[in-house]
């Protein structure tokens, strides 16, 4: 090709070129003697960070310079802690990381954010002061909005809004299913905002859809979106008694082309999931030719065999597809009622675990007013 770029011809479908960029990458890394020291305090960046149900907060990061221990103070923009356990890309627990090894850390106060970067403290006390006094200066940024937040609208109002001549505000409570996801959207809805209208964030952050996001959303004339996420059972009632328009989406364009056509008047005709049933994972089993099967006792509504479904874990969702079998003992059946226990088994989904939740579900379309 010329010049001193080097170009690799890649192709995911037909594993085709990653020994080549490897062999690459190692050739301009000695070309350009990029290397690091591995002694002294680490120091990286965060690639991506979520909240792990039963492991609480976990970064994935990636070590710059030094060596990040267990057991080494640390400090992840606004978060802090003691590294409780560091797990590499096999899944497997290691004691140390050194420079260009990713790592996922465990033991931090807060789901840190993608891009910030992470150093290794002298001590528990100065990551704590250090990550407290960056999460105050996040907190009065992030109010910068407020004051027009008293006067926003919904989604479905800020047409109308805008057609009246006033400045609209657009107030949004958003939950996303990693911190990745969440700085994407929030970086994208700021680029629709125009002259006739603003986009203010109420709240942001990763997991599932809570009451208090409900109660938020309510007090300050909210939408509330969700990526990669789903409300809870008592999150869906109170949304409901509260007027909250619960938004849900796990492709991004779909999200923006809803929020552009609001603000032309155009939106489509809007379709609404409604829960049909509501199966909670109590025992997982092991059967040859089909996998693992969840023992489950269903919590609300019907089990249809059939019918969609989508696999959540502390409100984020990880799978979606059909059931593949329903049993009670013994019999296979088409469907189980409220009240009852069943043996699930899910089409090309193995990775089950007790106090899981598992809903069915169907489209019906809202009539606008």
């Amino acid at each position: 090709w010329g010049g001193d770029t080097i170009v690799v011809e890649m192709s995911a479908q037909q594993n085709l070129g990653i020994d080549d960029l490897l062999e690459q990458l190692n050739v301009v890394a000695e070309l350009e003697e990029l290397t690091a020291n591995p002694q002294g305090r680490a120091k990286g960046v965060v690639l991506e960070a979520n909240l792990d149900i039963g492991r609480g907060p976990v970064a994935t990061v990636l070590v710059d310079k030094g060596t990040l221990k267990v057991g080494d103070p640390i400090v992840a923009g606004a978060a802090w802690g003691k590294v409780r356990a560091l797990i590499n890309e096999r899944g497997e627990q290691v004691k140390e990381a050194g420079p260009s090894t990713p790592v996922q850390v465990l033991g931090l106060s807060l789901v840190p954010q993608a891009g910030d970067e992470f150093r290794a403290a002298p001590d528990e006390k100065t990551a704590r002061v250090v990550g407290e006094s960056r999460g105050h200066t996040r907190r009065v940024l992030n109010q910068r909005g407020d004051a027009r937040v008293q006067t926003g609208v919904k989604l479905e109002d800020i047409f109308s809004q805008i057609q009246s001549g006033e400045v609209a505000t657009l107030n949004l409570v958003i939950k996303a299913d990693v911190q990745g996801s969440l700085e994407a959207v929030t970086e994208s809805l700021r680029k629709l905002e125009r002259d006739e209208v603003k986009v203010a964030f109420v709240h942001r952050g990763v997991g599932g859809i809570t009451e208090n996001d409900i109660t938020l959303a309510a007090a300050t004339n909210a939408t509330l979106i969700g990526f990669n996420v789903r409300p809870d059972r008592k999150s869906r009632d109170l949304a409901e008694s509260e007027k909250v328009e619960i938004r849900t989406y796990e492709i991004i364009y779909k999200l923006l082309e809803d929020m552009e056509r609001a603000m032309l008047g155009l939106l489509a005709p809007e379709f609404e999931e409604v829960v049909t049933g509501e199966a909670e994972v109590r025992e997982i089993f092991r059967v040859p030719k089909l996998g693992a099967i969840a023992g489950c006792f269903i919590r609300t509504g019907v089990i249809t065999r059939g019918t969609k479904v989508r696999f959540l874990r502390e409100g984020t969702i990880i799978w979606k597809g059909s059931i593949q079998s329903l049993r009670r003992f013994k019999d296979d059946v088409r469907e189980v009622r409220e009240g009852f226990e069943c043996g699930i088994g899910l089409s090309d989904f193995q990775d089950l675990k007790p106090g899981d939740l598992i809903e069915t579900f169907e489209e019906r379309e809202i009539a606008r007013v």
